[in-house]
């Protein structure tokens, strides 16, 4: 073999390592890292970690259903990264399921925090979920936002303070206070057509205590509003038999049932009530009515069911992450999976509208210059404004509710129309509440 020399052979060489070292740059630049393509700016450029934990499994699933499709429209819309401070940054996302169970949110959020070493955490789907994920971020001093949880269960189920508020930890959610009065307009739009007579199913769990509190929850504001309440207490998650309040409700000649339930319960209490012969003229239920697939496991009694709607595409917000208009978002949605469009796509979907928007306008990529960061926030996402000014508490900003019913649809089986907004003056009514008969 011929020996090398200093001449022209040693040049060609390290012209050839620099062609290699070029190609594996580029190379570097298109991989794909968590199913996501990140193209680096610039050598001082490192990625910008998110970490996201969710129920992508369990019994609360289907508020994560819509994951995939809106990462995957996220993850497109910052395909280049975002600029921070000058520099352009490729943003890695780092899914966690939560299972459905506070205690495995904890796990992978501490996992997230440790081992990923993440520079902000983003959690939504009820206080099972965003209540673990704020407490362990809190605690390990991480900058986190969350969503798609009353903002009561999110706040005083971690123990917080008006006073004294959270350092790391921010929410945006509507309120119990918005939830009895969309509740209360949905009720009071049929006029005299009731007897103003209440029965209430709140089990013994953060939403549940929230919601029966004796001081901010439904009991003074039904009180306060003409209604009569019937309530036998709290019961235990996860209780399959109902006769007993059925028998109450009956009893006190009901006519109007409320409660937070998962959809299972919810229909072993829909389907006992049928046996039994109670028949209320409105249901209206938070958590279990939620969603299209869980009304129409209850067949040709779904149809007329009420709930609260934090999202929908008559929604005439635009996502400015997407370009898209609420409608468009969610017609690209069953465009692209075949399902009907639910509510979380549209919380999930301006939880990272402003992540990134925070991100962005951050100027040290310091745990606290981004809370410094989600401080400053003023956002107009899918949902509407998010903007932090500590009302109504310390780390919690309120966004629109509205009240809504299940009717027969044309386009889908069934159709969640609008039928109260006085809560959100730019949100229209689309019909008007039906007894149920």
């Amino acid at each position: 073999m011929k020996k090398e020399t200093e001449g022209g052979t040693v040049h060609r060489m390290r012209f050839a390592g620099r062609r290699a070292t070029l190609r594996g740059l580029v190379a570097l630049g298109a991989a794909t890292v968590g199913a996501q393509s990140i193209r680096p700016a610039s050598a001082a450029a490192r990625p910008l970690k998110i970490g996201y934990v969710s129920p992508r499994t369990g019994p609360l699933a289907p508020f994560a259903e819509t994951d995939g499709f809106m990462l995957q429209r996220v993850r497109a819309a910052i395909a280049n990264g975002i600029s921070v401070a000058g520099n352009v940054h490729p943003v890695l996302i780092i899914e966690k399921d939560s299972q459905s169970n506070p205690n495995r949110a904890a796990e992978v959020t501490a996992s997230l925090i440790k081992d990923d070493k993440v520079d902000l955490i983003v959690s939504a789907c009820t206080a099972d979920t965003v209540n673990p994920v704020s407490d362990q971020c809190e605690l390990s001093r991480i900058p986190c936002i969350t969503t798609n949880c009353p903002w009561q269960p999110y706040y005083f189920g971690r123990g917080g303070s008006p006073a004294k508020g959270f350092e790391y930890t921010y929410h945006f959610c509507w309120g119990l206070e918005d939830l009895i009065a969309v509740y209360t307009a949905i009720w009071d739009s049929t006029g005299a057509a009731t007897n103003r007579t209440v029965g209430a199913l709140w089990p013994n769990d953060a939403e549940g205590n929230a919601f029966s509190d004796k001081a901010f929850g439904f009991p003074p504001a039904l009180a306060a509003n003409g209604y009569k309440l019937v309530d036998l207490g709290r019961f235990q998650p996860g209780a399959n038999d109902f006769s007993a309040q059925i028998r109450a409700f009956k009893a006190a000649k009901v006519e109007i049932v409320t409660g937070v339930l998962p959809p299972a319960a919810f229909a072993t209490f829909w389907s006992q009530a049928a046996q039994q012969g109670f028949k209320p003229k409105i249901v209206t239920f938070a958590k279990a009515l939620l969603f299209p697939s869980a009304v129409a496991g209850l067949g040709p009694r779904g149809v007329g069911l009420s709930t609260e709607v934090a999202w929908s595409p008559a929604y005439p917000y635009r996502s400015r992450l997407t370009g898209e208009t609420s409608a468009q978002f969610a017609d690209a949605y069953e465009a692209a999976t075949g399902r009907q469009w639910v509510q979380p796509l549209g919380a999930t979907l301006s939880l990272f509208e402003v992540a990134l928007d925070v991100l962005r306008r951050t100027t040290v990529l310091t745990p606290q210059g981004i809370v410094a960061s989600i401080r400053a926030t003023d956002y107009a996402s899918a949902v509407g404004p998010v903007k932090w000014t500590g009302s109504p508490v310390k780390n919690v900003t309120k966004t629109p509710l509205v009240g809504a019913q299940w009717t027969a649809g044309n386009r889908h089986p069934l159709d969640l129309q609008i039928v109260s907004a006085t809560l959100a003056k730019d949100i229209g009514v689309q019909k008007r509440l039906a007894i149920l008969t």
